[in-house]
């Protein structure tokens, strides 16, 4: 006769089943958590989802950062989509051309003093101007960056595009490529900017200098008010533990304001996409600078399978972390709008704690979301059926010390 089995006591198949649970509960959760979240204990647990995030008003589809006469921009992308094609354009170019109507709008209207001409002064009281356009099939991209004398810059921007196989041209060269292509020079500035620039000056170019670890040296200075230079680098043992670098460092004067950019994105009737940007960047920059708004990934990026991405803020700080290619490549891994938004906003915080920045995301079908951090954003869109454009605010993310914006 055979003997029975040895039976498993039933205090070890419960205590079996309850490790078995527990690592489980243990191993979805850590799959669950987000890459920021879960070995930083201090970082902030990013949302749950909203459930409700479908929401498009179909296509054609225009969607911009900020509110007011941005607006403008917003409605002339629209009406672009939806009225016949001009006689001399191309179809296949619906998108780009959207975005290069919407963002000369706003050129020509110098929205809010940040976009076009008369705006943002450098030190030396020149405005120069910063544009970006993207295809969404392609990938092709075309910017001028530091752009001099020449107004249109997002036309300059789609000849970049269209007629050369390079991605950028900045400084004076790209004004002559301006030049060849038939656009006129004349002077940016106003005698509004010029005068804002020579207040400043003669208050010492400390507020907003974008000058760090200088002494200001002998000379031009005295008669300015002793903030304008000569500047004489701090030598490099002196810099500190922090070797001047980071948020730490050794600023000449006080801390800068935030810096706005019309960035845009486009989906045609079709479902073709497109993006772009244009600014005259940060008053009181060092000339030369070049910020994010003409970097592909950082002042917008759009792939025409997954969606598009606009930005705006502190250009300095963000294209450090392309935000934009950043939040498109988190909607490919299924993050919905609002959610990739916020994910790439809480990448710079994480570094820098009172970046001010706005991100705007929107999916191939037109939904949308957004994200701000030091500030309170706002974007605009319009799409499908709308008779007028509608504009949302965004409060910045928990635990960013924001500032007030107009906007």
């Amino acid at each position: 006769m055979t003997p029975p089995p040895n039976r498993v006591p039933l205090t070890t198949i419960l205590s079996f089943l309850a490790l078995f649970t527990t690592t489980t509960s243990t191993l979805t959760s850590q799959k669950s958590q987000h890459p920021l979240t879960s070995s930083n204990p201090n970082s902030i647990t990013i949302p749950k989802p909203d459930l409700k995030w479908r929401n498009t008003p179909g296509l054609p589809f225009i969607i911009n950062t900020w509110g007011g006469t941005f607006t403008s921009a917003t409605d002339s992308a629209f009406l672009y989509l939806i009225s016949p094609p001009p006689p001399d354009s191309n179809p296949r170019l619906d998108a780009i051309n959207a975005i290069v109507v919407g963002c000369s709008t706003c050129e020509r209207l110098q929205c809010d003093g940040t976009v076009g001409y008369g705006g943002s002064p450098d030190d030396n009281c020149e405005t120069t101007l910063d544009a970006l356009l993207m295809d969404g099939d392609t990938l092709d991209s075309g910017a001028v960056a530091n752009l001099r004398r020449v107004r249109d810059a997002i036309a300059v921007a789609k000849r970049v595009l269209l007629y050369t196989r390079h991605s950028l041209l900045t400084g004076d060269q790209a004004t002559g490529f301006a030049r060849e292509n038939g656009f006129a020079e004349e002077d940016l500035g106003t005698g509004e900017s010029r005068g804002v620039c020579e207040e400043w000056r003669r208050e010492g170019c400390k507020k907003g200098s974008y000058r760090r670890n200088v002494f200001v040296g002998e000379g031009k200075g005295e008669e300015w008010g002793g903030g304008c230079g000569p500047f004489v680098p701090v030598p490099e043992k002196d810099l500190g533990a922090d070797g001047g670098l980071g948020e730490s460092n050794k600023r000449l004067g006080e801390e800068r304001g935030g810096h706005d950019t019309i960035s845009m994105i486009a989906i045609g009737k079709n479902g073709r996409m497109a993006a772009g940007s244009s600014t005259n960047g940060a008053s009181h920059k060092i000339p030369g600078r070049v910020g994010d708004g003409p970097i592909v990934g950082s002042g917008a990026y759009v792939d025409g399978e997954v969606g598009g991405c606009g930005a705006t803020g502190d250009g300095d700080i963000m294209m450090r972390f392309l935000p934009c290619y950043q939040a498109v490549e988190s909607l490919r891994r299924g993050m919905t709008p609002t959610e990739a938004a916020e994910d790439a906003v809480r990448r710079m915080v994480r570094k820098y704690p009172t970046v001010q920045s706005g991100i705007v995301v929107v999916d191939k079908d037109g939904n949308h979301g957004a994200a701000a951090s030091g500030w309170t954003f706002t974007y605009a869109y319009r799409g499908g059926q709308m008779s007028e454009t509608v504009v949302i605010t965004v409060p910045p993310v928990e635990g960013v010390i924001p500032v007030s914006a107009d906007l």
